[in-house]
């Protein structure tokens, strides 16, 4: 049903895509692209609860910060932990995209990215903090729908197409038809869980402890789940835990492979257990078209080779694969009459 006053606040108002990500959160506007894309961390004071700092600023304070200050992700494993901070980072990142409007006044469409395999109460729980946020309307996609769509796989068509969506607290794994999800795997063993693997590799091998920006920082530098043409090494600091002194070790690609192999295995055995239940007619079709990889656990050097060596199906990397989610969303929102069958439903029986 026409209703004039959404035509009228359509005008002025941003059409928002989000990837709500456990470790960062993207904002893609229509016509004008990706315009966020920071940390999914909070600042808040402890006595108060009352934010101080969001997103690149507060994640620079982790570890740093007095203890009166907490600093935290409101998102574990791809699912709100804190909800009224989760609404106050939403609040946040919303205002911030609005303030590129002459009028800022109107509220916008938005459409938020959840993982598959979350539930009823879970999804709610998004719902309700991008409305608490100041969104118009709240729509939600399930995260390996919406990396296909940023991916430019061809989800509308017959023949199947497949992603493998690796982000920071869940892995997405899914085979596309008709404009459908045929077969999906949702498991929280991604970004997250590589980290520590390598917390827990220095902290056994070596009794050092190190701290999750550095566990981060060597899994980008050196990281692999495929042997490199040529091995690299990195420094780890940190603190020697048998006498509590600062302490720097040199870590070979080698042995950061071992370190992150627990997560990179489970991962690689679900996209087989995905294959395994994909019907015979599609897996023809992926044998052409390939496999896509996305999100940022989609960059890691030498998985799309694992990978191939394991399947025997050609595995690409898509273009961008940090934003894809995003992108997808918003390609969503620029046509949302087309693409409403593709959006998750939602239990409205507990809607406020």
């Amino acid at each position: 049903m026409f209703r004039p006053l959404d035509w009228f606040l359509g005008l002025f108002s941003l059409d928002i895509g989000i990837d709500l990500g456990t470790a960062n959160t993207l904002v893609y506007i229509r016509d004008k692209g990706i315009v966020i894309n920071e940390p999914s961390w909070v600042a808040i004071e402890k006595r108060t609860g009352r934010p101080l700092a969001i997103g690149a600023e507060a994640r620079e304070m982790v570890g740093r910060t007095p203890t009166d200050i907490s600093v935290i992700r409101p998102l574990r494993d791809g699912v709100i932990s804190e909800f009224e901070i989760t609404e106050a980072m939403l609040d946040h990142f919303i205002k911030k995209a609005h303030e590129q409007m002459i009028v800022p006044f109107p509220r916008p469409r938005v459409v938020v990215g959840i993982p598959s395999g979350v539930t009823e109460v879970e999804k709610r729980a998004v719902y309700d903090a991008t409305i608490s946020a100041g969104a118009r309307e709240a729509h939600l996609i399930e995260e390996p729908m919406a990396a296909a769509i940023g991916a430019g796989l061809p989800i509308i068509e017959l023949r199947g197409s497949m992603i493998v969506d690796i982000g920071g607290g869940t892995t997405e794994v899914a085979v596309f038809a008709m404009r459908g999800i045929v077969v999906k795997r949702s498991i929280r063993v991604a970004g997250d869980e590589m980290d520590e693997d390598i917390i827990q590799y220095a902290r056994s091998k070596y009794n050092l402890l190190i701290g999750e920006r550095m566990a981060e920082r060597a899994k980008i530098g050196i990281g692999s789940a495929h042997p490199l043409a040529e091995e690299q090494t990195m420094t780890l600091r940190g603190r020697n835990l048998i006498n509590g002194l600062p302490q720097a070790v040199e870590i070979s690609s080698i042995e950061l492979r071992e370190a992150m192999a627990p997560s990179i295995n489970i991962i690689v055995d679900t996209v087989r257990d995905t294959l395994d239940e994909t019907p015979p007619e599609l897996i023809a079709d992926l044998m052409e078209s390939g496999i896509c990889l996305a999100g940022g656990g989609g960059q890691i050097r030498g998985l799309a080779e694992r990978l191939e060596d394991l399947i025997k199906i050609r595995v690409w990397v898509a273009e961008d694969t940090m934003t894809c989610v995003a992108r997808g969303a918003g390609h969503v929102l620029e046509d949302l009459d087309n693409y409403k069958r593709v959006l998750a439903s939602l239990d409205r029986g507990s809607t406020r």
